[in-house]
């Protein structure tokens, strides 16, 4: 099952990229849907979160504080142990304990940044007065 280019992944939809071949074609596929790409990498008993939001508009200051902090947040209990790599434009996590927690959060994120982008696109932020 699959799920239409622009909509955030169930955890059980994110692609395991652990092989170039199967990251590149994620990849590309997300690219061509312009849609944000998300995957999970095995790297031997952990797995990876990658994130990638290739041409899709920035999330605004605020809501980069807000995924920043879940960043950290994964990061200082554990659940990163492998500690994450973090822009508006890219998240990577490393070490994840497991497949499916890997899964989880890359779903999470995926459906954040998402769900941020089309609040700000509907929601115009308000004009700063001088």
């Amino acid at each position: 099952m699959s799920m239409p280019p622009g909509m955030p992944l169930p955890a059980l939809l994110v692609p395991d990229c652990t092989s170039e071949k199967a990251h590149r074609a994620a990849y590309e596929r997300a690219k061509a849907d312009n849609s944000i790409f998300v995957c999970i990498t095995r790297q031997g008993a952990h797995w990876n979160v990658v994130l990638d939001v290739i041409s899709r508009p920035l999330v605004t200051d605020e809501a980069a504080k807000i995924l920043r902090s879940a960043v950290e947040e994964l990061v200082a209990t554990g659940a990163a142990a492998g500690g994450a790599d973090y822009s508006t434009e890219y998240i990577s996590m490393h070490q994840v304990g497991s497949e499916g927690r890997a899964r989880e959060i890359a779903a999470a994120f995926h459906a954040a940044i998402y769900g941020l982008q089309q609040l700000q696109i509907t929601v115009p932020l308000p004009r700063q007065s001088a």
